[in-house]
């Protein structure tokens, strides 16, 4: 059953609509506080600090708000801010910079009343008014999802309720007198999930599940991205605005509507479902041995047996993988985006095996004839145990592969650079990831990119 949205689903049919994610403890709560500071910030919880509803370890000196970021770098903007969960304006997260506000107390008061007063009130402002950034929050759904559970015919009608919100806002947008000549973006997106009896904060997958949906210039049809995260709302807003993020930001999103262009992401239409995962449900799709084009898997010093998916480098989504076992911070690969190099020790192990996991991902090989560098970009996700290993080798001409870097302590998803000089007499590159061990933990390896410079 799902709920009627006529609003939601048109904008979904003439828009961009991407699943995504979200991390769990230890990184942070699958709750409100850290949710809408990803949103606001468009950077993970490592970076913003909010790991609960508390709000402790907030960094928003660092990271504000988009509609903060904005009142520094496009003053001349008007922008405007709607909440009823209080916290959104008194811990700063979504309000400063706006230069209007209404800010009510749901909690106090009742989400109800609050939601219906937020949608009349930015009718108007959309109507009679000029703003060039709306933010709203309607606050009912996530009370109704507590008490009656996500899987309650309350809760389908509460979003459809917010849904007749939705589109009476997008009616004041359309009922402007220069609403020919404007350009409006319109982003939908929500801060955590629910389980069907209702709740959250923990690391199932429902409790994860969030999206981001976009209509608005430049931003494709009926378009279903794999690569979509929570961070990307923010880049969005200022993708839409003409506006180049400083690098300094250390924003962790993109626009909904750029592809990543990693080339593990080709491999979507190819995975499969589980074979020896059986706590995986049937019809998840999510795994694939074989690689990209130009890509390459050495197993022949791999051990026999094991668990089917994860014999040597597999590529896998987060929801695919995450599932394999839960709480064992399979659930923080959030720099990861659509489909994803993994080689997980630990899972294969889950069944009899003899001998140890080593495996070997190899790149194609890049040119580099001419150039004084090469430069290795990429995301990974590490953790370390016992004696396993892993390393990047580099391999001049087809040549001996030679050790460029090793791992030895956990790296919790982030962007990694390697800058090699190029040996005299070398044109081509190409890279090799190995891990070895033997039920130990794991490496993903995603969004590669060679320069030579």
């Amino acid at each position: 059953t799902a709920a009627k949205a006529p609003h939601l689903k048109s904008l979904m049919a003439n828009g961009t609509y991407g699943t995504s994610l979200l991390y769990a403890p230890p990184m942070a709560a699958t709750s409100s506080g850290p949710g809408w500071s990803t949103v606001s910030t468009g950077v993970w919880p490592d970076k913003h600090g909010v790991k609960d509803n508390t709000f402790t370890g907030k960094n928003y000196g660092t990271y504000p708000g988009f509609l903060a970021r904005l009142a520094q770098v496009r003053p001349q903007l008007s922008t405007y801010a709607a909440v009823d969960w209080k916290p959104l304006h008194a811990q700063g997260t979504v309000t400063p910079g706006a230069d209007a506000t209404l800010v009510l107390d749901g909690d106090a008061d009742g989400y109800p009343g609050h939601d219906a007063t937020i949608a009349a009130e930015t009718e108007a402002v959309l109507r009679n008014q000029n703003p060039d950034v709306v933010f709203v929050y309607f606050g009912n759904t996530d009370i109704v999802a507590h008490g009656s559970g996500a899987g309650s015919t309350a809760y389908l009608n509460a979003i459809d309720v917010q849904d007749g919100y939705v589109g009476r806002l997008l009616a004041a947008v359309k009922a402007r007198p220069a609403y020919a000549s404007e350009r409006w973006t319109v982003i939908v997106t929500t801060d955590h999930g629910h389980t069907d009896p209702g709740g959250h904060g923990g690391s199932t997958i429902e409790e994860r599940r969030t999206f981001v949906l976009a209509q608005g210039p430049g931003i494709a049809a009926g378009v279903r991205p794999v690569d979509t995260r929570l961070v990307d709302v923010a880049a969005t807003v200022f993708k839409q605005l003409g506006i180049a993020p400083d690098p300094a930001w250390g924003l962790d999103g993109k626009p909904v509507q750029e592809r990543s262009g990693d080339p593990f992401d080709t491999l979507y239409p190819s995975l499969s479902g589980r074979v020896d995962e059986t706590g995986i449900p049937a019809g998840i799709i999510g795994f694939t041995h074989t690689a990209p084009g130009g890509w390459s898997v050495i197993n022949t010093a791999m051990g026999t047996g094991g668990m089917t998916e994860w014999r040597g480098w597999s590529f896998a989504t987060d929801e695919f993988w995450s599932r394999s076992q839960r709480d064992q911070s399979r659930e923080l690969n959030v720099r990861a985006r659509g489909v994803f190099a993994v080689a997980d020790s630990d899972e294969w192990a889950d069944k009899s095996f003899s001998g140890t996991y080593d495996s070997t991902l190899v790149t194609p090989a890049y040119a580099v004839g001419g150039s004084a560098t090469v430069r290795l970009d990429f995301t990974t996700f590490y953790r370390q145990e016992g004696s396993q290993s892993a390393q990047i080798l580099a391999s001049w001409n087809g040549g001996t592969p030679v050790a460029a870097r090793s791992y030895t302590t956990d790296v919790i998803s982030q962007p990694q650079s390697l800058t090699l000089p190029v040996p005299p007499g070398a044109t081509s590159v190409s890279f090799r990831f190995r891990y070895t061990g033997s039920n130990n933990w794991y490496w993903v390896i995603d969004g590669v990119r060679v320069t030579a410079g």
